[in-house]
């Protein structure tokens, strides 16, 4: 069922919506039925993360949105926006096996609830005055949320959180979301849009009603599930959990009373320690660390050197690092103290 326009895309049993105005017409019923509308924000190539996201809106709200969008303006020009995973077909099947069953003791039964419709926009659709993945060249309105993107992954990627926060007021402005879902391996990014929706006043979503949800893992290996993960060779899949292992080192440290800067270099010896055992192994895979850091859950500023746990501000710290593992760079964090202040 495809009530838009679109005559390439495939069968599916889930309303596809490819522009903002068929969109509306149907969140216009869903305003009219006073039904609530969870939302979930991908770029498609969905995983299990994703599917814990969809999953939980689908038992906290009437009706279940999700987008699929890969995003031009949060990649850099280098990176990989042409070979960026897309697997439509395939996400539409897997998001149409979803469901929840709603009890209810009513003449009518059981309600089950299934992803209610998938938003499907094009690059024009979003971006009608244009895009470029280079900031120089790039025309139109944009969005930046200032202070707030230039540490921990905004270090390595000076304008992802500038394309982020773009698309997603734009999807907020479209989806009107009673409730939005993002998961907590991307925590500053959940964090800064939390603080977006309080500083532009949105109501569809409000900052209380943006909720981050606990990292999706590999159940043997405790991996953070990622789109970028099938880059990983079979040989890179074996290393990729260090960047776990090293912050759960880093952790452990942070438990004991070390300072930060013995707590970083705990993580950094566990990844020294994996690369010697490749390299000793002949293996041909390349580990390069780009960062373990501890942050300030609030203002993401960097914990110094010499803080230990006791001396820490009551807000939660982030712990978090980036690892490259041949061409795939895998990201990860773990909240110290009281996580429940942030993670839903």
């Amino acid at each position: 069922m495809m009530p838009s326009s679109g005559s390439q895309l495939p069968q599916s049993s889930i309303p596809i919506y490819t522009t903002v105005a068929a969109y509306r017409e149907w969140r216009r019923k869903a305003f009219q039925e006073h039904k609530t509308v969870g939302f979930v924000a991908t770029m498609g190539a969905l995983h299990d993360g994703h599917i814990s996201l969809v999953k939980r809106s689908l038992t906290e709200n009437d009706l279940t949105v999700v987008s699929i969008f890969v995003n031009p303006a949060q990649f850099a020009p280098h990176e990989d926006l042409a070979t960026y995973p897309r697997t439509l077909p395939q996400d539409l099947d897997v998001l149409s096996a979803q469901s929840f069953t709603v009890s209810s003791r009513s003449a009518e039964g059981s309600v089950v609830r299934k992803t209610s419709a998938v938003f499907l926009p094009t690059v024009p659709e979003m971006y009608p005055s244009g895009i470029s993945q280079d900031t120089v060249m790039q025309k139109g309105t944009f969005v930046e949320v200032k202070g707030y993107g230039h540490q921990m992954e905004g270090q390595s990627r000076p304008t992802f959180f500038r394309g982020v926060a773009t698309v997603v007021t734009k999807l907020f402005n479209a989806i009107e979301p009673t409730t939005a879902y993002f998961g907590q391996k991307d925590i500053q990014q959940a964090l800064i849009l939390k603080r977006l929706s309080k500083d532009l006043l949105l109501s569809h979503p409000d900052p209380d009603h943006i909720k981050i949800v606990p990292t999706a893992r590999d159940p043997m290996t405790e991996l953070a599930l990622s789109s970028r993960n099938a880059y990983l060779t079979k040989e890179g899949h074996k290393v990729a959990p260090t960047l776990r292992e090293a912050l759960k080192a880093a952790q452990t440290a942070w438990e004991q009373g070390a300072t930060k800067a013995e707590c970083v270099a705990k993580a950094i010896e566990v990844i020294e320690h994996t690369k010697a055992r490749v390299a000793s192994e002949g293996t041909e895979v390349l580990m390069r660390l780009d960062y373990v850091e501890l942050n300030n859950s609030d203002d993401f500023e960097i914990i110094d050197a010499q803080s230990r746990k006791s001396e820490a501000s009551l807000s939660p710290v982030i712990l978090s690092g980036a690892l490259w593992v041949d061409k795939t760079r895998l990201i990860d964090n773990i909240i110290l103290g009281d996580a429940t202040s942030i993670i839903a």
